[in-house]
């Protein structure tokens, strides 16, 4: 009796385990390579999948969804022969399962010396200056070329990038002096520019400045002058209105003397020849003055003034 349970117990656990081995469950975005008796049968897809146990054996698992892989820096030689380290990260993507199992050993390490390969062939033509300026070109060779290679393996690559691009300390340096120079250039310019715009704005506002005063000044002389005009046509209108004799004018004319002759710089002035017709009224007028006042040695002295032109 016991060896019956013992035979019942082993042929239930094999009907268990031929269970587990023929149903196989496929993630969703993945694959499976089945083989029978070493010989590729067929590929898995997502989902129940039904296999004979025993007879086939599930070779390989894939993952169809895209993969990011960064490879380490590759020092990579320019055209003006200086050594660049070189950082890429490729974005790949299997498309058919049976070629990437079956057509290359290992399609990661495959892709990755395509890559460096590649890139000392593009960078090889290429001086520093281009190299660091030239990403875009570079990323677009490179998909090219790999995106040709990697097709018979059953991949796809969707985007190459280049995550840094290191030259040479000392020309790291150089390059950095040389910004410095430029950014110390431009801060010059931009200085010099600007004090030139500075002064020429200061020369503006004088020169308007100059012209606001000029004719402020032009203006104040006219009305300065239309003022004077229009006093002495008072003047002149006043004295006419009271029809002054030439006794009056005479004594108005002596009065301005004084003042005609005030400053230090009129050291040298001359004399009218009207001077002598003015004396002669106001001695006139003096010596009526004196006819008036009945006094007879004030009309003697009067009288000794008249004659003292005469005798001269």
């Amino acid at each position: 009796m016991e060896p019956v349970i013992i035979v019942l117990i082993i042929l239930v656990v094999l009907v268990f385990i031929a269970l587990i081995k023929t149903i196989q469950v496929i993630p969703q975005a993945s694959a499976a390579i089945v083989e029978r008796f070493g010989r590729y049968t067929r590929t898995l897809n997502a989902g129940l999948n039904i296999v004979v146990p025993f007879i086939d054996t599930i070779r390989n698992r894939i993952d169809l969804r895209e993969q990011v892989v960064p490879f380490p820096p590759q020092p990579v030689i320019t055209q003006d022969n200086l050594v660049v380290n070189i950082d890429t990260v490729i974005y790949y993507q299997v498309t058919d399962a049976r070629a990437a199992t079956y057509e290359v050993a290992s399609y990661i390490q495959a892709i990755e010396q395509l890559t460096v390969t590649t890139l000392r062939n593009i960078i090889g033509g290429m001086d520093l200056e281009r190299t660091l300026t030239s990403r875009e070109e570079i990323n677009a060779a490179l998909r090219g070329v790999l995106d040709e290679a990697t097709g018979k393996w059953g991949i796809r690559v969707n985007r190459v990038e280049l995550k840094a691009i290191e030259p040479p300390t000392s020309i790291q340096d150089s390059m950095e002096k040389q910004m410095r120079a430029d950014r110390d250039k431009r801060a010059a310019i931009l200085q010099a520019e600007g004090v030139r715009q500075s002064e020429i704005l200061r020369a503006e506002g004088e020169k308007q400045s100059q012209i606001l005063r000029a004719e402020g000044e032009a203006k104040a002389a006219a009305l300065r002058a239309e003022g004077e005009a229009q006093a002495v046509r008072t003047v002149f209108e006043a004295i006419h209105a009271g029809d002054p004799d030439q006794k009056l004018l005479s004594y108005q004319y002596l009065q301005m003397l004084p003042k005609i002759a005030e400053g230090d710089a009129n050291k040298l002035w001359i004399v009218p020849s009207e001077i002598g017709d003015a004396l002669k009224g106001l001695s006139g007028a003096m010596g009526n003055f004196g006819n008036l006042g009945g006094g007879n040695g004030t009309s003697g002295a009067a009288t000794e003034r008249r004659e003292k032109p005469s005798i001269d």
